[in-house]
């Protein structure tokens, strides 16, 4: 399909189309399709976790404790370079092209993994499957974002997300049969482990490549006839469901000027020039969960068997009640953030988790908690988190422009990677060794998280963009936009040129 020519100016209904919508089973068949891609993540770092100690029996890989980190390291490297790299991709050459793409890098490369022989082999692989990972999660939000009707997005982008923890309870019940040692023989069960993400992802994969490609790309691509071809395929589908259709408002048509694809370097500069606080906002949302969950994720285990004096084999059991608040949490609490508004949400989940926190971590400096009760109150804390978490995959996914959505989530994701990758060290540090743990220390680190929870809730409740039930184009102008038929959206010549740009928003 060749672009259309820069002076082409198209005048299109396909994004009010897709806003009016009824939920239909085209939506639930593309959340399934789409969402699996957290849930994999979870799967996979979660067996990847159980099977650590296993792969340093010398009947294995025979790794040192410092091999196992590493890999664990190379794995989100991967998913760092993916996002980037696909995000990149996904803005040039569609959606669909790209979520097809990652799910079967990751499914071959994740199955490879399982033959690894050696040590170097292993990391490959598991570079490789992080990469098809954070490719998915630009590609998947950006897609999902753009296909689903407005009133309909905050509670999807939240689910969507959560689901990860779903994948991580799978992971969790995979030990009691990959480490069963009367079903699999240690060299045979960490092999297995690696197959199941690819078995769960390759169904799904089938499923994924009958959905169509995002209108909206299509449409800022030049592609008009290819959006109005797959807008009413859509509306067929949803016509045949029997749902009843809405008139479209025509007050709502666009028009735009399709331009080629953005490089990295105008993205950063359309972000941090044109968008400075939607950027510090999704700047902050997205650290401040990263490195909460990093810190919390990577050291709970510590907390449970130093300060508490639970076995290595019991921790497994606490997790489930941990990892089924964070599951629930988006589930119970997305409707609100369509309903009661995005900046209140947003700001609410943070500060008030971050103040849970540092309630928490006084209890347990002073003694005052247990093993359960621990548990308990970081159910509660992460039910609320978690939310707050998936709302920051959310923001950035939709208050930027639509050419560089793509890009704009997996750079934000990237920086959220680097700093989170910091809160393990940083709790891992002040929680000291098993002879002599220091819950006084590890109370400061417990302040550190909540107080960047509640300074990111802050921030939400000043620069937050009320994006509840609206409309993409509303919340962030494509930047091929010239104007809708109502003129909500001006034309802004430079000087000396006839190139268009839009007014940022915030």
């Amino acid at each position: 399909m060749a672009e259309a020519p820069p002076q082409a100016i198209v005048r299109s209904l396909v994004p009010a189309r897709i806003d009016r919508l009824p939920w239909s089973r085209f939506h639930t068949r593309m959340i399934i399709a789409l969402g699996v891609a957290w849930v994999l993540d979870g799967l996979e770092i979660q067996i990847a976790s159980i099977i650590g100690p296993v792969l340093q029996h010398a009947n294995t890989l025979h790794l040192t404790s410092q091999d196992v980190g590493f890999s664990a390291t190379i794995y989100l490297i991967g998913e760092v370079v993916g996002a980037l790299v696909f995000g990149r991709l996904s803005d040039r050459f569609g959606r669909r092209k790209l979520f097809v793409a990652t799910l079967g890098l990751y499914l071959v490369a994740n199955g490879l993994t399982a033959f690894s022989f050696n040590y170097g082999i292993f990391l490959f692989f598991r570079f490789v499957a992080g990469m098809g990972i954070g490719g998915e999660y630009a590609a998947i939000h950006s897609a999902i974002d753009e296909l689903i009707p407005a009133k309909y997005r905050g509670r999807v982008d939240l689910a969507v997300s959560g689901t990860y923890w779903f994948g991580a309870i799978l992971g969790s019940l995979s030990e009691y049969v990959l480490l069963n040692h009367s079903v699999f023989s240690d060299n045979l069960g960490w092999r297995v482990g690696f197959f199941i993400g690819p078995v769960l992802g390759l169904a799904i994969w089938t499923l994924r490549r009958t959905l169509p490609e995002s209108p909206r790309w299509q449409l800022s691509h030049g592609h008009a006839d290819e959006a109005e071809a797959t807008i009413a395929q859509i509306e067929r589908e949803v016509a045949a469901s029997g749902k009843e259709l809405a008139p479209v408002d025509e007050a709502k048509t666009l028009e735009i000027r399709p331009q080629e694809s953005v490089s990295f370097l105008q993205v950063a500069k359309t972000l941090f020039k044109e968008y400075p606080t939607r950027s510090l906002l999704g700047a902050t949302l997205m650290i401040s969960q990263s490195f909460l969950y990093n810190a919390i994720f990577f050291t709970y285990g510590l907390v449970l068997t130093h300060f508490y004096g639970v076995s290595e084999s019991g921790v497994a059991t606490y997790f489930f009640a941990f990892a089924a608040g964070n599951l629930l949490g988006p589930l119970f609490l997305g409707r609100l953030f369509d309903t009661i508004g995005r900046k209140q949400m947003i700001a609410s989940t943070y500060i008030v988790s971050g103040a849970l926190l540092a309630f928490s971590g006084y209890l347990f400096k002073i003694g005052a908690l247990t093993a359960m009760s621990q548990t308990v109150l970081w159910t509660v804390i992460f039910f609320i988190a978690s939310a707050a978490a998936s709302s920051g995959y959310l923001t950035v996914s939709e208050i930027f422009p639509m050419e560089l959505r793509s890009q704009a989530i997996a750079i934000f994701f990237a920086i959220a990677q680097l700093f989170g990758a910091l809160g393990p060290t940083v709790f891992g540090s002040l929680i000291g060794d098993q002879d002599h743990p220091n819950p006084g220390r590890l109370f400061i680190a417990y302040l550190i998280s909540a107080g960047i929870m509640i300074v990111a809730g802050v921030i939400a409740a000043i620069f937050g963009v009320k994006a509840e039930g609206a409309s993409l184009e509303d919340i962030a102008a494509p930047l091929s936009s010239i104007r809708s038929a109502a003129g909500s959206v001006s034309e802004k010549l430079e000087p000396g040129t006839g190139s268009s740009t839009v007014p940022s928003v915030t």
